[in-house]
């Protein structure tokens, strides 16, 4: 199974746009199921965090999966994300 390693996301081993385009990708492989299990809140919460980073496509993708989603599931992927950012 593919993996993406975001051990060292932040400690300038991963340049400014391709971050964004690790986190994008992290979106699409929950989104989709690719290499695992759909997961549609890990994949609202990668497409958050690439569209915070500067991602468009993430953005647009984010929106069209919060419209699927519970308000619960909703709460959970924006609270992951902000987790995340807070600890990275």
């Amino acid at each position: 199974m593919a993996r993406f390693d975001l051990q060292h996301i932040d400690s300038g081993h991963v340049g400014g746009s391709a971050q964004t385009d690790i986190l994008f990708e992290m979106g699409i492989m929950y989104a989709t199921g690719r290499d695992c299990a759909v997961d549609l809140v890990a994949a609202h919460k990668w497409f958050n965090i690439a569209a915070i980073k500067g991602s468009d496509r993430a953005a647009e993708l984010r929106a069209e999966l919060a419209q699927s989603m519970s308000k619960s599931d909703l709460a959970t992927a924006l609270r992951e994300a902000r987790e995340w950012m807070t600890s990275h």
